[in-house]
């Protein structure tokens, strides 16, 4: 494949002019605080070091929220006010209703069924002979990205008819069984928890990491003493590890919460939002660059934002409130 400079030229002045402005702009940055005097610097320095990254959040995030929001008033082609009606039909019309109920089911279970997973796997390989190798491998599928794993699993979930021979896992050990091959992704509500499945498997490693870690975290007088009064295993859990580290644990909550809030990848990859799986961040691509409804889609993502704004604000209180 023959390259054309010629057609490409266009492209690689911009990257110039781009590289060319990096440099000044850290040019100016480095000459201005090397001349700022030395007596109470902390001030022009930080004011200095801070611009480009207010510059940069402004026109990544304030200026694109401000736009969004104000299309989520708009019609589908952006042109027309048409107020309140975009959310309306979010909070009226079954096809929206469905997707903010799929993503209630998401937000509920996925970080709840995430940190017993890893609590429990913590729990049971901590400081067994194998810990590293039973860790490792409840992590691997952390480097995986949720379009790789939607592939493995689809593979997984596949569907063939009752006379050819099934290539599914599921469907093999189903057949095996001496029942029915069925298409578990085009039966809902079921086809939602099947998806669900794919989020656990892949965030279940770092619940283990996170929650393992606090746990090696106990201090041993505790878990010592409580041994010495007679408590069983069960107690130990329930009285002594778990309240030692209720902190990771809504790490682990949070984190889950506002991952699964944002999700798009695997159900997009798994089903494309078809057979009523559909959550609000694959309907605000559908409506917003394949229906040519931008006004339905800003409408989404500001529903999004709002829903994810609380999560954000209690983190960050609490790591304040830690510090």
């Amino acid at each position: 494949m023959d390259f054309d400079f010629a057609a490409e030229q266009p492209k690689l002045v911009q990257l110039l002019i781009g590289v060319a402005a990096f440099l000044v702009v850290v040019a100016v940055i480095l000459l201005l605080v090397d001349r700022a005097p030395m007596r109470r610097r902390a001030w022009p320095h930080a004011t200095i070091l801070l611009l480009p990254a207010v510059a940069l959040l402004g026109i990544g995030l304030v200026v694109p929220a401000v736009r969004t929001t104000l299309l989520s008033f708009m019609s589908g082609d952006g042109r027309d006010w048409v107020g309140l009606d975009n959310y309306a039909w979010m909070f009226t019309q079954p096809e929206a209703l469905t997707v903010l109920r799929n993503t209630l089911i998401w937000v509920l279970l996925v970080p709840l069924l995430v940190t017993t997973v890893g609590l429990v796997y913590a729990v049971l390989v901590d400081r067994t002979r194998f810990e590293s190798i039973a860790k490792s491998l409840v992590f691997l599928p952390m480097a995986i990205s949720f379009v790789g794993a939607g592939i493995i699993w689809r593979f997984v979930y596949a569907y063939r008819a009752d006379d050819q021979d099934q290539i599914g896992l599921l469907n093999q050990l189903v057949v095996s069984l001496g029942g029915q091959p069925q298409q578990w992704l085009q039966e809902p509500p079921l086809n939602t928890l099947f998806l669900i499945v794919v989020m656990v498997w892949i965030q279940a490693g770092f619940a283990t990491v996170v929650l393992s870690a606090a746990i090696k975290g106990i201090p041993p007088e505790i878990i010592e003493a409580a041994r010495l009064d007679g408590a069983s295993p069960a107690q130990m859990f329930f009285r002594v590890t778990l309240p030692s580290i209720r902190s990771a644990v809504i790490v682990v909550l949070v984190t889950q919460s506002i991952g699964t809030l944002k999700l798009f990848d695997i159900v997009r990859t798994m089903t494309g939002g078809q057979f009523d799986t559909s959550v609000i961040a694959n309907e605000m691509y559908n409506q917003a660059f394949r229906y040519g409804e931008t006004g339905k889609g800003a409408a989404l993502a500001v529903f999004l934002f709002v829903l994810v704004t609380p999560i954000v604000i209690y983190q960050i209180r609490r790591r304040r409130e830690v510090r």
